[in-house]
């Protein structure tokens, strides 16, 4: 583990795993790091991945407020500075950071999975107040519960009733990675409002000179289908891929059907990424 000095002059752990060219990870919302070990290892043999806990989570120091993103994509300045790497990956709302970062940082390659950017409203976000006053009560399984059946609107679950969604979620909160969703809720909301923010026309990332390669999971909602391919049509350099069997977690479960196409675009040449 190294430390690296953010622009605030506040400490960024980051842990450091494999040989070869760098790759920095931009972790989702509810999570921390943990969660993308396995991941790391996946590609160790082939890239040094660095891993970093974003603002407020696990080994972070303190996150700003009101939230920006402007921190986060700070913090992903200052990793990339230290370490060197080119090579971005974002998994959900880090996807959202790191495409928010990639216009004005040297990344050259960024692989974005089930990104959570919204593009002419074709995500949903009518259950977000909802969810966002449940938090503020301090009623943390009632605020995933919504944000499941929210965001998750593809699954069945989704359909039931928001009592039995809140008791099944209690459970949940029993758990470890149930836990760490629990204790993030609120920021993780806070973040979820700054993407639907951010919502317009794909236009509006055409400035993503980098390469990119948009994945997203066949098992996951049809509005990351779609907005995938909308923002390959109005960035320059950019592709997408939908990976069989793959749900959200399919990052954090290292599926190979997901490691080896996210390694291939990594270690391509450049001269190739264009051929046919």
């Amino acid at each position: 583990m190294e430390l690296v000095m953010a622009r605030d002059g506040v400490p960024i752990p980051v842990h450091s795993t494999g040989t070869g060219p760098g790759l920095v990870v931009v972790h989702g919302g509810g999570v921390t790091i943990d969660v993308y070990e396995r991941f790391a290892a996946a590609l160790a043999d082939r890239f040094t991945v660095h891993l970093y806990n974003r603002r407020g989570r696990g080994d972070a120091g303190p996150r700003e407020v009101p939230y920006t993103g402007e921190q986060d994509v700070d913090d992903l300045a200052a990793v990339l500075a230290h370490t060197g790497a080119e090579n971005v990956i974002g998994h959900s709302g880090g996807g959202f950071i790191a495409l928010l970062g990639a216009p004005r940082l040297p990344i050259k390659r960024l692989a974005l999975y089930d990104a959570a950017v919204s593009v002419d409203g074709n995500t949903p976000s009518a259950w977000l107040p909802a969810a966002r006053a449940a938090a503020a009560t301090g009623d943390n399984a009632r605020a995933l519960a919504i944000t499941a059946g929210g965001i998750n609107n593809h699954q069945a679950a989704s359909k039931l009733p928001l009592g039995l969604r809140v008791a099944m979620t209690r459970l949940f909160l029993r758990t470890p990675i149930g836990r760490t969703m629990g204790d993030l809720v609120g920021m993780t909301l806070d973040e979820t409002a700054l993407i639907h923010a951010n919502d317009g026309p794909a236009t509006r990332w055409s400035g993503v000179t980098a390469e990119v390669l948009l994945a997203c999971g066949a098992g996951g909602p049809r509005y990351y289908v779609t907005g995938n391919e909308a923002l390959a049509r109005a960035m320059p350099h950019a592709r997408t891929i939908v990976i069989p069997r793959g749900g959200h977690d399919a990052i954090n479960r290292a599926l190979p059907q997901l490691v080896n196409p996210i390694a291939d675009f990594f270690g391509t040449p450049a001269d190739a990424l264009h051929k046919p």
